[in-house]
């Protein structure tokens, strides 16, 4: 598999991070689109795991993707294998067909960059204040343009999934609560219990 390096910064202002961008020269490839992915596992054992297979339209292209994290959610522990597919609906409909469970449909935005060899990607999730991932192709370019767009590697780098964000948020969440267990995950809907009830419990 291949091994993504990346890196989150969270609760960022994107028109910041836009402006930082826009000064030291970054491309913007992509504007801010909605993004949609179907989420599939074979068992619940490897959902638990951290393992899933995942379509995703892009907007621009539409992918297929098994993705593995590492427990220890560091800067080298997404694994993955990709492939583009033509489409998105049919693909969806092939893997449920096939007996693979879909746990979770879930919404997105996404705006990319690119910057001196890396992937800069302002995203927004439901629920979720927004932030930004950095990816390369190794840990000191990632360093170099974290420092360029303002942004304290040693203090506020994350690694990980979506959930290293969210868990970020809700801190009383547990490394078995995840948004891929939630059905449906769109803009617009209230707020989860997962989030909500065990959010009023802590406070």
């Amino acid at each position: 598999m291949d091994t993504e390096i990346e890196v989150k910064f969270l609760r960022t202002d994107h028109a910041v991070v836009r402006r930082a961008l826009t000064a030291v020269g970054a491309v913007c490839e992509q504007p801010m689109r909605l993004m949609r992915r179907a989420v599939f596992a074979t068992t619940p054992e490897m959902h638990s795991e951290s393992g899933y297979i995942r379509v995703r339209d892009e907007g621009e292209r539409v992918t297929l993707t098994y993705k593995q994290f590492d427990k220890e959610l560091t800067l080298h522990g997404a694994q993955e294998i990709e492939t583009t597919v033509a489409d998105y609906d049919k693909t969806v409909a092939i893997l449920k067909a096939a007996g693979i469970r879909c746990f979770s449909t879930q919404e997105s935005k996404r705006e990319t960059w690119k910057y001196r060899g890396t992937e800069v990607v302002l995203d927004e999730w439901p629920w979720l204040e927004p932030y930004i991932e950095i990816e390369g192709e190794g840990e000191s370019a990632l360093r170099e343009v974290a420092s360029e767009l303002g942004f304290d590697w040693e203090k506020d780098a994350v690694f990980g999934d979506v959930m290293a964000a969210y868990r970020a948020q809700y801190p009383h969440l547990s490394m078995n609560d995840t948004v891929g267990s939630l059905p449906m995950v769109r803009f617009g809907d209230a707020l989860p219990e997962m989030f909500e009830q065990r959010k009023g419990l802590t406070e």
